[in-house]
């Protein structure tokens, strides 16, 4: 089998933990080579790859296919148009660019050169959206009328990095707001309006913190959360239909089987501790059924395993650069809606 031969562009907390485990551990690929000034670091997790020090010398390697970037944010569209133009296919981690026109241009170069421009949306394979996904399909909680869903840490005091620093890209909103915006894309399409509350609210914070975004839809209300000062959680899924409810607590594990260490050939996948199950309760004639009920497995290397699919195979890409535009677009409104004060109609 013909192996995809990549090239990874930065080796931080997302390269280091969420791709090049996969990329290294999934016989479709081979990382041919990674941008990064700290070689030791690549080479003690990776083995004898070759290390460089910026994105030209990947570009001169005409072996590699895929160039995966997973640099701050702000420098995602100048470093995904030069890979697009020397006829790479690119992934990009989330959030896609910064602004809409950026992610528009790449989309056009992709397009007319025909190759592959993907975003890493990983938390479409996450248990929990997994299980809600398929309730929601599968017609178990009727109508669905709320949607509500949280992503909050505890992370009251700000840390000197480029997320929390002031600059294109950086914040809450385009870190974990991403994530929550296209799970909700993904499972109800273009919504109607946008409503946002964005703000900073730990002391001496450079940008934002924290948002409450609510997705307006022709019945149905998606409202979209994320704290840094929350020192207890409540649910992480909150949804309610015409034939139930359905509530989650605790999030899926394979972000913690990642960062200590564990590879995708060991058992990575998403699965929860019995306490952690979901809470269903269902109409059941004039009385509220409740069962408890475990989690589908989540996996994050269907993710990659697809997008080896799409490029050896011809089979549809996992996350569109569409889909990874259309966030954005969400993203903008939110910032317009939380600074004016109102109501953006989007549709």
């Amino acid at each position: 089998m013909r192996k995809i031969k990549v090239g990874l562009v930065g080796y931080g907390f997302s390269g280091a933990i969420f791709h090049a485990p996969y990329i290294s551990g999934l016989e479709e690929y081979e990382i041919a080579k990674v941008v990064s000034s700290n070689v030791q670091k690549v080479q003690k997790d990776l083995g004898n790859v070759v290390v460089v020090g910026n994105l030209e010398e990947v570009l001169e390697d005409t072996t590699i296919d895929l160039i995966v970037i997973t640099t701050p944010s702000g420098m995602h569209y100048e470093m995904a148009k030069q890979c697009l133009m020397a006829g790479k296919h690119v992934i990009l981690e989330k959030p896609m660019v910064v602004e809409s026109r950026e992610a528009e241009e790449l989309i056009e170069i992709a397009s007319e050169k025909q190759l592959l421009l993907s975003v890493y949306h990983n938390r479409r394979w996450d248990n929990d959206f997994l299980t809600v996904k398929k309730l929601i399909n599968d017609g178990v909680l009727g109508e669905v009328s709320t949607y509500q869903v949280h992503f909050d840490r505890y992370r009251p005091n700000v840390r000197d990095r480029w997320r929390e620093r002031e600059g294109p890209g950086s914040g809450v909103l385009y870190d974990l707001g991403s994530h929550l915006i296209d799970q909700a894309l993904h499972l109800f399409g273009w919504p109607k309006s946008v409503s946002a509350d964005v703000v900073a609210q730990r002391q001496h914070a450079e940008t934002d913190d924290y948002f409450h975004i609510t997705l307006g839809y022709e019945k149905l209300r998606v409202i979209l959360h994320s704290g840094s000062i929350v020192p207890v959680s409540g649910p992480r899924f909150q949804v309610h239909g015409t034939k139930g409810s359905f509530f989650k607590y605790g999030q899926d594990g394979q972000e913690a089987s990642l960062k200590a260490g564990k590879k995708p050939t060991e058992d990575t996948r998403g699965v929860d501790d019995p306490q952690l199950y979901g809470e269903l309760h269902t109409v059941d004639g004039e009385e509220m059924k409740r069962e408890s009920i475990e989690m589908l497995p989540g996996t994050y290397a269907t993710y990659y395993k697809e997008i080896a699919e799409s490029i050896l195979d011809g089979k549809r890409v996992p996350v569109t650069a569409e889909e990874g535009l259309s966030v954005i677009k969400i993203i903008e409104a939110a910032f317009k809606s939380s600074e004016e004060k109102k109501v953006i109609f989007v549709d």
